[in-house]
């Protein structure tokens, strides 16, 4: 069983989806199979889109949300249908134990990821994080415990400003 982690950005540019998403398809197709399991947090962008990809070759969902209000406070009504889609299709949904979201909902939801796989994918631009538990901090966290990391970022693919 090999299990992969995901952390990236949210805000990609509506252009940057279909080649994160094609990139996200190549990195999986070597693990395709029923020992794959994918590790998200849900978040759009970056998250879903693993999400999509590890579904796609074959593998298992498990999702770690950072807090009980993750979906009513976090998720943008446009992308309710595809959040709730993709919780649905996971074999298992485990809540940090916070209320709400915030900084050290994050950063637990990072640390239960980080904890439970064997390697991360990072949709990162490579700039470091602004220290609240973004995406450079996951790949951080992950060089500092030896996880492996890959990060991901094709030609072409931008952030929102």
């Amino acid at each position: 069983m090999t299990r992969i982690g995901i952390t990236g950005h949210s805000n990609l540019t509506a252009d940057s989806v279909p080649l994160v998403q094609k990139a996200l398809d190549d990195a999986l197709a070597s693990y395709a199979d029923d020992t794959l399991v994918g590790v998200s947090c849900l978040a759009r962008g970056a998250d879903q889109l693993f999400a999509l990809a590890v579904l796609a070759a074959g593998g298992q969902l498990e999702v770690v949300l950072p807090s009980v209000d993750y979906r009513e406070t976090k998720v943008k009504p446009h992308n309710l249908d595809q959040f709730d889609d993709l919780l649905m299709r996971s074999t298992l949904v485990r809540y940090m134990p916070h209320k709400t979201a915030g900084r050290a909902a994050y950063e637990d939801a990072n640390e239960t990821v980080l904890g439970g796989i064997d390697r991360l994918f990072a949709v990162w631009d490579g700039k470091p994080s602004d220290g609240k538990g973004g995406t450079g901090d996951a790949v951080e966290a992950a060089r500092d415990r030896g996880v492996p990391v890959d990060v991901i970022w094709p030609s072409g693919t931008a952030r929102e400003k």
